[in-house]
């Protein structure tokens, strides 16, 4: 009875170990990951409410995507008061952009700057924190990029943060995209279907950002084909996901 009682002690025991080294849910290993992803989506989210007639749908995603973002936060080990005040700073003009009024003249001229002013510095911020842990942040840099294709899809070009050229946050399409297909390129999307259903994703998403023409100041395409801000977004924000959910 005594030798049943010690094995199922040491059973019980080794499953506990075992456990505590068994993978673990994308949002259980980077807060500060996925408090990028968030912003990123949160803005995007505003701007769609904003450039597709204000559909209820999209204010409640936005306020969906702040609330994941506050829980992203809320787990973040020792946010520091520069985090803290910059997320702050995000969602006070997150929902400024949702209080005005529907006409353009509606909107403060220096909104525009002022929102994604306050995006690069959070995201700069968490950044900074993570240090070398957040050093490919995939998932956030594809929802980056999908920030800067709706802002010129919709309200005008964004402004990088140039003087973070060496950071995700400093670069366009023009540097981000060789970035990401370096980053993808190691996953054997023939071993792996969820892998392949991701490449496939992001061969047709790579295919639009790329027409972004962020080096020029007209907001056209490079192609001159009109913006698929809708359809971009739809692809961007499964492909992140899909990201999150594979743990890259």
């Amino acid at each position: 009875m005594i030798r049943k009682i010690l094995f199922l002690q040491l059973l019980s025991l080794l499953i506990s170990v075992a456990a505590s080294f068994a993978p673990v849910a994308a949002d259980e290993l980077a807060p500060l990951e996925l408090v990028q992803v968030h912003a990123c989506r949160a803005t995007s989210s505003l701007l769609l409410f904003r450039g597709e007639g204000f559909q209820e749908t999209h204010s409640a995603r936005m306020a969906a995507d702040i609330d994941a973002l506050d829980a992203a936060f809320r787990r973040v080990a020792e946010p520091g008061e520069a985090l803290a005040k910059a997320r702050e700073t995000l969602v006070t003009q997150l929902q400024r952009g949702v209080s005005f009024g529907h006409k353009e003249e509606d909107v403060p001229w220096r909104y525009p700057q002022e929102l994604a002013k306050a995006l690069r510095d959070f995201l700069i911020a968490a950044h900074t924190q993570a240090g070398a842990a957040g050093a490919e942040e995939l998932p956030a840099k594809v929802e980056y990029l999908n920030v800067q294709y709706l802002s010129r899809a919709y309200i005008g070009t964004f402004e990088i943060a140039r003087e973070n050229g060496d950071t995700y946050i400093g670069q366009d399409e023009r540097g981000l995209l060789p970035d990401i297909d370096q980053q993808l390129s190691p996953l054997d999307d023939k071993a792996d279907p969820a892998v392949a259903k991701l490449k496939t994703r992001w061969s047709f998403l790579k295919s639009a950002l790329s027409d972004m023409n962020s080096q020029s100041s007209a907001l056209v395409s490079t192609s001159g084909r009109p913006y698929a801000p809708m359809v971009v977004d739809r692809h961007a924000r499964s492909m992140s996901g899909q990201l999150l959910a594979l743990g890259k």
